[in-house]
């Protein structure tokens, strides 16, 4: 067995959700790197182009598509057009999500649900429309963009922790259920990553010193420093190849050590 050869994507359709910047473009660029046909969706004509722009630059040629991942008909039409101008979807990545960051007692229900339908039904929704199609070719690849808030609760993130720990039992029983199909579904349970959702936690104060959240975070993880998305692409692209054919249902915790570390003791 040619185990680097085990790592090529390919010949391989990857979608990868709310790929117009940051975590996702950062796979897609990976995947691409491997060998993938790059296809990805955002919510607007303006993010789209700049996307693709974005990719040109990086050398990648994507297939770009404006799609409510929330809207089960635009859904499936998607997954239609991309098989009739690119070819059916060996992997998936549920990719695109929201954090709002409110104390429980003073978010609203809609809130709630609006982090719940982007971050737990949707993956439910793309899973559902691309999994028929691995059925018939014989083999496919989901990989679910969890977060230590599958494991972990926090302040101010209740919507957010209780839709990653739905996504973790959802990329289990996708397991269940298909494993016998050969799709391989797993998650990816990012730490703290430096991208521009999680700017504002990263601000300097105005006297020049760290956000004490900064403070905190680079104090708890092991490796002393806040994840880059790059950090994420060997990870996504060993669950997209063949040689994670035997790995299902398993969360990838990619934290610098976080979930292990206790923390340092008080001095």
């Amino acid at each position: 067995m040619d185990i680097m050869k085990s790592f090529s994507l390919e010949g391989k359709v990857a979608l990868i959700t709310g790929a117009s910047h940051g975590i996702g473009m950062a796979i897609a660029n990976a995947f691409a790197s491997a060998g993938a046909t790059i296809c990805f969706n955002c919510s607007s004509e303006g993010s789209r182009v700049r996307a693709l722009e974005a990719y040109k630059a990086n050398g990648v040629d994507a297939h770009g598509y404006v799609c409510d991942v929330c809207d089960e008909e635009a859904v499936k039409a998607l997954v239609a057009q991309i098989k009739e101008e690119v070819g059916v979807i060996d992997i998936l990545v549920n990719n695109a999500g929201i954090i709002k960051r409110i104390p429980m007692l003073d978010m609203s229900a809609e809130d709630f649900r609006k982090v719940i339908d982007v971050d737990l039904n949707a993956p439910f929704i793309v899973s559902k429309a691309v999994i028929p199609g691995m059925i018939e070719k014989g083999h496919g690849k989901i990989i679910n963009i969890c977060s230590m808030m599958s494991e972990l609760g926090r302040e101010t993130v209740s919507a957010y922790a209780a839709a990653k720990g739905g996504l973790k039992m959802l990329t289990r029983n996708i397991c269940s259920e298909y494993g016998e199909y050969n799709i391989q579904c797993n998650g990816i349970g990012p730490g703290y990553i430096a991208t521009s959702q999680t700017a504002p936690l990263r601000e300097r104060q105005p006297d020049g010193s760290r956000h004490p959240f900064d403070q905190f975070i680079v104090a708890k993880t092991p490796a002393a420093r806040w994840g880059e998305a790059e950090d994420l692409m060997g990870p996504a692209v060993f669950l997209a190849s063949d040689a994670s054919n035997f790995v299902n249902g398993h969360i990838l915790y990619v934290d610098g050590g976080i979930l292990a570390y206790i923390g340092k003791q008080p001095t």
